[in-house]
């Protein structure tokens, strides 16, 4: 199970790391940390150094009623921050988190290796064509609706049901535009309650079985492990460990976290009992 990155295949039979770094003033948990060249690159380092072997770089934060950002300054703060990393450490994977297809083409342009989208294409009808054009491998989400719009709109007779069909249909179409590298990321937390998060992790490993493609896990300091627990993003370390952990049982071959230290050690244990 390889994806093509630039040329560089990258083998997920053994899970990976995708580091989160957000240019983005209003992230939930990271939001306005990064804003000059100098903690770009400290954390940029820090990621890689703790292993990492892909860095997404997001522009536009997604949280539940998230401002709105126009095309032009989401492009602003991604595609300098591309062409910076690679500047200092140019054998980085970066991945790119945007559903605006012109901000994923000024990025690869910039040096970005994949497009994780969490509409799927359904956010800009030119996103799949893109990718397809480019060659990329594509991480496509499931969402309803918007950032600002997702919460009101969490109605399923059967989630689990209704996202296979949702998956199905969207492969179908990368595939039509030559898309060959897919990742299937169930969105936690995007229009879907607490209750339902966790149906979907109770019965994560049918999103890989069914599709036969690899499955991204992002479920870094979200909401559904500090409501639950009644803590806060900043105390849920512990329990983005215990979801990654159950995650990698359930076939989840890249976590995208906040913290890679932790993650790359979970991911060891898990290789360890796996033999």
């Amino acid at each position: 199970m390889y994806i093509n990155c630039k040329g560089n295949l990258i083998d997920l039979s053994t899970p990976k790391v995708m580091g989160i770094l957000n240019v983005t003033p209003d992230s939930f948990f990271d939001g306005g940390k990064y804003k000059d060249e100098t903690t770009l690159l400290n954390q940029a380092e820090k990621l890689l150094t703790e292993g990492a072997t892909f860095i997404d770089l997001g522009a536009y934060s997604s949280k539940p009623n998230a401002e709105f950002v126009s095309e032009d300054e989401e492009l602003q703060r991604a595609a300098p921050v591309v062409e910076l990393i690679l500047k200092h450490f140019p054998e980085t994977v970066i991945s790119i988190d945007t559903f605006r297809a012109k901000v994923a083409e000024a990025c690869i342009e910039s040096g970005a290796a994949i497009i994780n989208d969490i509409a799927a294409g359904l956010l800009d009808d030119t996103m799949i064509p893109t990718v397809g054009k480019y060659k990329v491998p594509y991480i496509m989400m499931h969402m309803r609706g918007t950032p600002q719009t997702m919460v009101k709109l969490t109605q399923y007779d059967d989630i689990t049901g209704e996202m296979l069909k949702y998956f199905s249909e969207r492969i179908a179409i990368a595939r039509q535009h030559g898309i060959d590298d897919i990742i299937i990321d169930p969105g936690f937390g995007f229009a879907k309650t607490l209750e339902q998060n966790y149906e979907v992790m109770g019965k994560l490993e049918l999103f890989s079985t069914i599709t036969g493609l690899p499955l991204l896990s992002g479920i870094s300091r979200k909401s559904m492990i500090y409501k639950l627990l009644g803590t806060t993003p900043q105390e849920a370390l512990n329990g983005t460990t215990a979801l990654n952990t159950i995650s990698l049982i359930k076939g989840a071959k890249i976590l995208r976290v906040h913290d890679v230290k932790e993650a790359i050690e979970t991911v060891k244990l898990f290789n360890a009992t796996m033999g």
